[in-house]
């Protein structure tokens, strides 16, 4: 009797602003904001770095209201409002090397 093959489900995806603290992820994508403000900030969040494969790390949350959110992308800390990390979605998943 043969077993079913193995299907791995897809990483689970969250916004930064639901990210527990210091855990480790990786930016999977950005969400695409319905306002022009928010197109702004959109580019505003690639231009800082929040790029697909980027590591994000959330390092603090403001007392008591938990706002604003400290997060660090690569190398550099920034604060972001909770709307601001809910455009940028992170897996928790290791990405999968391509080989050449």
């Amino acid at each position: 009797m043969s077993k079913p093959p193995v299907v791995s489900s897809p990483a689970q995806e969250m916004g930064v602003h639901e990210l527990p603290l210091r855990v480790d992820a990786q930016v999977v994508r950005l969400e695409l904001p319905s306002s022009p403000e928010d197109q702004e900030l959109l580019l505003r969040l690639l231009e800082i770095g929040f790029l697909p494969g980027e590591p994000v790390r959330v390092i603090a949350r403001g007392f008591p209201a938990a706002d604003p959110i400290a997060v660090r992308v690569g190398h550099t800390t920034f604060a972001l409002r909770s709307h601001e990390a809910a455009l940028i979605r992170v897996s928790l998943a290791a990405p999968v090397e391509k080989r050449i």
